[in-house]
């Protein structure tokens, strides 16, 4: 599965002379001949454009690229991304159930920027829906959802039963539904924590009835319990289709109130001078010195600049010579990309802003930094 801690390692590799190649492509909608017809074309240009002896070095991933996107049996999702390097044995494809924006880039690192991106705009969230007896687990994530499991309790008592030991009357029976009710919650909560604990999940959505549900936020431990982001109503039967729909404006709404409190907390640290930047040169900066903790941007926000072929310092500003190593600065249109990339490397985190005015207004990107 796509995830941080394996984009960071791609994004370490280094390629010692030879080159990287990135293909993003959107495979949906539409049939097998729209895409490969966009391949062909980005390759054309890409080919018409590439200096001669960089080609030279990447013209058998091209050629891998081509003959796999165009020879593929099966159904892609609906995004695709690859990137490969011949020299180094290096082949990795990750299909995704979220469109990319088609793009083809050679460079001396493997260019991860789009998947960062991803990952940062489709959280994980962990989806919990239950009531008295039983209670379903989901993994929502990149445009998906997938039911990780049921839970039942067996002798958890109904009132419909009479007769033998359920011949408890008045408040005795509920108070014995009860106890076996919590003891089915403590049991879900268990489950719960192994299912977040397993896969670094840090948002819950509940659903289900509204006693069964209040009972687990009853009982949860306060560590668990501050991840839940927001609850909806299904019924336990309910398809997992079904359930992602509901679940998705929740998703929505708790993720435009988030973006909206990281934007106001940089742009008051900004203002503060507290351990923020603002603007892509200060940005840059920044990075240079290795001093970001968290990166902000505006989602497919662009700009272009200059990139050591060396040290891979960032520059706004037209310069020939870099200033850190002396190396030779190249032209970038992706200096955004770069930047995220060179942040991940440096263990910084990503959070890409759908749309928000105010930090547009101020640059587009800026920076929580460590000092």
């Amino acid at each position: 599965m796509l995830n941080h801690e394996e984009l960071k390692e791609i994004a370490a590799l280094q390629a010692d002379g030879s080159y990287f190649v990135s293909l993003y492509l959107n495979v949906s909608p539409g049939t097998k001949g729209d895409y490969v017809i966009h391949l062909k074309n980005m390759l054309k240009k890409f080919s018409e454009e590439k200096d001669r002896g960089i080609f030279k070095k990447i013209k058998n991933d091209i050629e891998k690229l081509e003959a796999f996107v165009t020879g593929n049996k099966r159904e892609f999702k609906k995004g695709l991304a690859i990137i490969t390097s011949s020299e180094k044995s290096f082949w990795k494809e990750y299909h995704l159930a979220v469109p990319v924006k088609n793009a083809i880039i050679a460079d001396k690192t493997p260019y991860i920027q789009p998947l960062l991106d991803m990952l940062d705009n489709y959280k994980q969230y962990a989806v919990l829906l239950v009531d008295k007896e039983s209670a379903r687990l989901f993994l929502v994530h990149l445009g998906e959802i997938e039911e990780y499991g049921e839970i039942h309790t067996q002798d958890v008592p109904g009132k419909h039963k009479r007769g033998g030991w359920f011949s408890l009357s008045g408040h005795r029976f509920e108070r014995h539904i009860d106890y076996h009710v919590s003891l089915h919650i403590k049991d879900v909560i268990k489950k719960l924590e192994s299912f977040l604990s397993a896969g670094r999940i840090e948002r819950i959505i509940t659903g289900g009835s509204d006693d069964a549900a209040a009972k687990v936020r009853e009982l949860l431990p306060k560590s668990v319990s501050e991840k839940i982001v927001g609850v909806f109503h299904a019924e336990m039967f309910a398809n997992v289709n079904d359930i992602f729909e509901k679940v998705k404006p929740v998703i929505s709404e708790f993720e435009s109130r988030e973006e909206k409190a990281i934007v106001s907390d940089l742009l008051t640290a900004v203002g503060k001078g507290r351990n923020a930047a603002i603007g892509i040169e200060d940005v840059l900066n920044a990075l240079q010195e290795g001093r970001i903790m968290k990166l902000v941007f505006i989602k497919d926000f662009e700009d272009s600049g200059y990139a050591c072929r060396n040290c891979r310092n960032l520059s706004k500003q037209k310069v020939s010579v870099c200033p850190y190593c002396k190396g030779e600065m190249e032209a970038v249109n992706y200096l955004v990309d770069l930047a995220g990339q060179r942040a991940v490397e440096q263990g910084a985190m990503i959070e890409v802003i759908a749309e928000n005015k105010e930090l547009s207004d101020a640059g587009g990107i800026g920076a929580f930094l460590r000092f």
